[in-house]
């Protein structure tokens, strides 16, 4: 994937829906848990040294999946590579669960999905499309069509 250093450290620093201290373990074998300042902006899950304001790196919460590996800490893996795991130790499986909530909703696809779920669901009670009055109502993207099952 492409992208701007510089705009991905800006992003960095926008206000985040989530960010804790938490322990880390990257998807390279033999890496221990190290402790990082995890922090959610968007769909990015940047990671950064607990001393430091630069982000160490970032992962794009896309066509990924959230799974809980024990009571208090999750992996992160991706589609296109299953097996390559980064790993997070959380305080408490409280602190778990809404991290892994949080990560879930995080994505664009989630996003549309709701988009499209609410759209329909408005639709109905006022049998009027309410994204008619920007102009979108016939964008594909936004169409139940072109979901998945």
């Amino acid at each position: 994937m492409r992208y701007n250093e510089k705009e991905l450290q800006a992003l960095s620093r926008q206000p985040a829906e989530l960010a804790a201290e938490l322990g880390m373990r990257g998807p390279k074998k033999g890496s221990v848990v190290k402790r990082r300042l995890v922090k959610l902006v968007v769909n990015f899950l940047f990671y950064f040294r607990t001393d430091e304001a630069e982000p160490v790196g970032a992962l794009l919460l896309e066509h990924c999946r959230v799974t809980q590996e024990e009571p208090s800490g999750f992996s992160i893996s991706f589609v296109e590579d299953p097996e390559r795991k980064y790993h997070f130790e959380c305080y408490s499986e409280e602190q778990c669960q809404e991290w892994m909530g949080a990560l879930r909703r995080a994505s664009y696809e989630f996003m549309r999905r709701s988009l499209i779920f609410y759209r329909n669901e408005i639709q109905k009670m006022t049998g009027k499309d309410p994204l008619e009055q920007f102009g979108i109502s016939e964008e594909a993207r936004f169409q139940l069509s072109g979901l998945k099952a």
